[in-house]
């Protein structure tokens, strides 16, 4: 067998038991370069994130990331079944970035164990690394309207990590993207920050404003709020790939924190409720879970927001008499 599919098949093993839903490797001689993410950025669609730019030659050339790096292990987590809530999904288990980490050791543990001279680095949501673009080139998945990796048979609703490494992997080549004439996750977006070409205007997307931006939200986009607190999953609710997918991770769902018998991100507080709380409180609510992105200050005007939308809600259906 070839060398580089032996190395990929013990990948691919070794990282289910690490704990990863998939698996797929990417030779970066292969990796062709991100030109959606330049065009993105020319654009101004990243908003306030300013870091993007700080090392965006990195990013467009990965192979620099990682001196010695020949390849990339692409990897996903499951964070599925769970209803809709304030709360976006992906953060309502443990702070997956601990999580999916702690994961990327145990297999870097495990292939060096069998194979001699191995070294890699590790990347969860971190660093210039644009994840979705190797995971699309490596074949782990395609990218969708929304902007999303799609997973089969887990859908979108998924966590990323990267691994860089000197092995020689073969690459897996891209999926086909099946969206076909399906627009429901355009229609499906409060604020229209879909372009429709995978590409998102963050300044519009409300998971960006709700955790990313830091100042006041302008009338419009604050009147489509709705309840959100952190977070917003209204795209991938919509898309009829997400309808039928594999229960997710327990660990990065609620179900972590009730078999635990433990309150959950947030401990189940109401916009009201947030809207006073103190620093202590905001300590207390977050430990341990990816919402402490967001400031006490974030949360709050969040908060602000959704006890707004609730009470137009409420005064329209009046006046509808519903």
């Amino acid at each position: 067998m070839d060398p580089r599919e032996e190395h990929r098949a013990l990948i691919e093993r070794l990282a289910m038991e690490a704990g990863f839903a998939r698996s797929a490797t990417l030779a970066l001689a292969d990796l062709p370069p991100e030109q959606a993410f330049a065009d993105w950025l020319v654009r101004g669609w990243e908003g306030e994130m300013n870091y993007l730019h700080r090392h965006r030659n990195l990013r467009l050339a990965p192979s620099s990331l990682v001196p010695g790096a020949t390849g990339v292990i692409c990897l996903a987590a499951s964070y599925a079944a769970a209803p809709p809530a304030p709360i976006a999904r992906y953060a309502r288990g443990r702070d997956y970035h601990k999580v999916l980490k702690a994961r990327c050791r145990r297999l870097m543990d495990c292939l060096r164990d069998r194979l001699p001279g191995f070294a890699g680095r590790a990347f969860v949501d971190a660093g210039p690394v644009g994840e979705r673009h190797l995971a699309a080139a490596a074949g782990l998945g395609w990218i969708g309207r929304n902007g999303c990796l799609h997973v089969p048979g887990l859908g979108s609703y998924v966590l990323l990590a990267e691994i860089f490494c000197n092995l020689a992997l073969p690459t897996g080549g891209p999926m086909p993207a099946p969206c076909g004439p399906c627009q429901a996750c355009l229609i499906a977006c409060p604020t229209g920050a879909l372009a429709g070409s995978g590409q998102v205007d963050a300044r519009r997307c409300l998971s960006y404003l709700t955790i990313e931006h830091k100042g006041p939200i302008d009338g419009p986009l604050a009147a489509r709020w709705g309840d959100r607190i952190f977070g917003c999953d209204a795209c991938q609710e919509a898309c009829p790939h997400n309808q039928t997918v594999l229960p997710g991770d327990d660990e990065l769902t609620s179900e972590y924190w009730l078999a635990r018998g433990a309150p959950g991100p947030l401990a189940g507080a109401g916009a009201r409720e947030i809207a006073r709380w103190t620093l202590e409180d905001w300590s207390a609510a977050t430990a341990g879970s990816a919402i402490r992105r967001a400031s006490l200050e974030q949360l709050q005007r969040n908060a602000a927001l959704a006890v707004g939308a609730m009470g137009q809600e409420m005064g329209n259906s009046l006046k509808s008499g519903g």
